[in-house]
């Protein structure tokens, strides 16, 4: 995560694992909440889910879902990874995103741990599984 982007974050020492977790090969899920400088718009969504161009990249990039949540929030879901993805996917739909909150990982949610801000938890084998793809299990 970015240093002004807050949420889950995983940190092992297991270099498969954590690869499989970032590789957009695996299709893993990471759900964020932006909150938009410029109002959320049926437009903007569309854009978003439709892909837009980052200029660094060769083809658009999309999200694999897109939802208004209130008048400056949306919920985007991503596969991929990229560097500063959200903010920048906003950017090119020419909104500015003024904070970023990971929300989950996969199936595991910051919720369903009770994770307030800056707190951390060692992840049970049921918690693992909702993250592990089961190719590489």
């Amino acid at each position: 995560l970015d240093h002004d982007t807050t949420g889950m974050l995983l940190m092992s020492d297991d270099g498969p694992f954590i690869h499989a977790q970032s590789s957009p090969k695996r299709h893993i899920p990471k759900i964020y909440v932006a909150t938009t400088a410029e109002p959320v718009t049926t437009e903007l969504v569309a854009q978003l889910l439709a892909g837009v161009q980052l200029h660094d990249e060769p083809a658009p990039l999309s999200a694999v879902t897109c939802r208004q949540l209130g008048t400056h929030s949306l919920e985007i879901v991503l596969e991929q990874g990229k560097y500063h993805q959200v903010k920048r996917m906003l950017a090119a739909a020419e909104n500015h995103c003024t904070a970023l909150h990971r929300s989950a990982i996969g199936s595991l949610t910051l919720e369903a741990l009770g994770l307030e801000e800056g707190e951390w938890c060692y992840l049970d084998a049921a918690q693992l599984s909702l993250l592990v793809p089961a190719s590489i299990e």
